[in-house]
């Protein structure tokens, strides 16, 4: 185990993909320690790829694509500010209340930053916020696509753990609200505090006839995929496919912004972005395995069930050490990885699969907007010229209700668990 961890730490170090990375160190293990198992390694790196659930992976990644080309967001911004103009720092409020309803769609926070930040970030420093304040709210809100439904990282969670993935999207939405919640409190009392000026929302009928009808089909399209699951009409692939058939109608035919010639780019796209995954879940599994010939699950188990401390304590030394690995790894390598060592362990401890998946992915999503790796903040600084640090700097008092909200579920177990168990009781 110890050629195995410093190898990957190394070679991340040395700026090595992090799938790469775990091939890698993992190959290193089998050559030094068991090379009659090398021969295994191909059937390892194909049965982690080869599960059923990952076939709405891509589906997902093409719903958001054909989302993004429809030109949704700014139609959900249109209709949003509808409601909240009137209302000081309507923006930001804007900007989380998009993010909410976007994340739910994309189910990516990157996808969400790109895509709400190229607006938003511009529109709000020419109505008179700080550069810093609007990359801030951006960068932090967008976490929530990774925790309210449907979520990329919730079906990787799934494939790990066998859990329905019916009751983790239910049970990331009510602390996905929350987080929603408290960041538009934060938003509001920023915004008194900097006296950011009101704006000015048009009144003319049409205008908002046609405001709504384009927001009435952006936002009901989470409700849409997520509902097809929980009511069990469809599988998490068959929803997937449907949203992507539902996006793609949507933007053909209604909206008007997709078009035919785009959509062998998108496709291509989501091949690509699939395929990076794919890698990441092929070596992870790897990886897994080896964590496994080591017994490490097994001890990690035997260790945190002999310490005899309140299984509360021990989720939130998890939940420092979640928060730790966020700040260095992306959030599926981080997933493949943590899963299979703690999973077990709080398992035995009585802790739900539900409870322990939304309190990986909360804490991982924080692991987004935190240096040094900080994909959205990569991203925000690219959109706004802005260095990542003076963004972080302005994101602390959004992530805080992330930060309240991840212990809020770790102590209250009922607030993950109660919806799932509601709607399958």
């Amino acid at each position: 185990m110890t050629l195995l961890i410093i190898s990957l730490l190394l070679l991340i170090t040395l700026g090595l993909p992090i799938g790469y990375a775990l091939g890698v160190s993992g190959g290193l293990y089998f050559i030094a320690y068991h090379p009659e198992l090398i021969i295994i390694i191909p059937e390892r790196l194909f049965s982690g790829m080869n599960a059923p659930l990952l076939l709405s992976l891509p589906l997902f990644i093409l719903m958001g694509l054909f989302m993004n080309e429809g030109n949704l967001t700014q139609r959900l911004i249109n209709m949003l500010m509808m409601f909240v103009g009137k209302i000081r720092g309507s923006l930001g409020l804007v900007n989380v209340l998009v993010s909410m309803v976007f994340g739910g769609i994309s189910g990516s926070s990157v996808s969400d930053t790109a895509s709400v930040g190229a607006i938003l970030i511009p529109e709000m420093e020419k109505k008179g916020y700080s550069q810093e304040f609007a990359c801030g709210v951006t960068v932090a809100s967008s976490t929530m696509g990774m925790i309210i439904p449907p979520s990329i990282p919730m079906l990787m969670y799934a494939t790990i753990s066998s859990e329905s993935v019916g009751r983790l999207f239910l049970g990331g939405l009510v602390p996905g609200v929350m987080i929603g919640i408290f960041m538009l409190v934060i938003t509001f009392l920023i915004a008194r505090k900097e006296n950011i000026p009101i704006e000015k929302v048009s009144c003319d009928p049409a205008f908002i006839r046609k405001t709504l009808k384009d927001g009435f089909f952006a936002i009901i399209m989470p409700l849409f995929v997520v509902g097809s699951i929980v009511f069990g009409v469809a599988t998490a692939t068959e929803a997937a496919g449907l949203g992507a058939l539902y996006a793609l109608v949507v933007g053909l035919f209604i909206f008007k912004s997709l078009k035919l010639k785009r959509i062998p780019a998108l496709l291509v796209e989501t091949i690509k972005l699939s395929a990076s995954v794919m890698i990441v879940i092929a070596f992870s599994n790897m990886f897994t395995w080896i964590l496994s010939l080591e017994h490490v699950p097994l001890r990690m188990a035997m260790f945190i069930t002999s310490i005899n401390l309140p299984p509360v304590i021990v989720l939130l030394v998890i939940d420092v050490i979640i928060l730790f690995v966020g700040m260095f790894l992306d959030v599926s390598p981080a997933i493949m990885l943590l899963t299979p060592v703690f999973l077990p362990a709080v398992s035995a401890l009585g802790v739900s699969p539900v409870q322990f998946g939304v309190l990986l992915i909360a804490g991982l999503a924080i692991g987004l907007d935190t240096p040094p790796v900080g994909m959205c903040l990569n991203v925000a600084s690219t959109i706004a010229k802005v260095d990542i640090l003076h963004i972080f700097k302005s994101a602390i008092p959004f992530l805080l209700a992330n930060v309240a909200t991840l212990l809020l579920v770790t102590i209250f177990p009922a607030i993950s668990n109660w919806l799932p168990n509601l709607c399958t009781a």
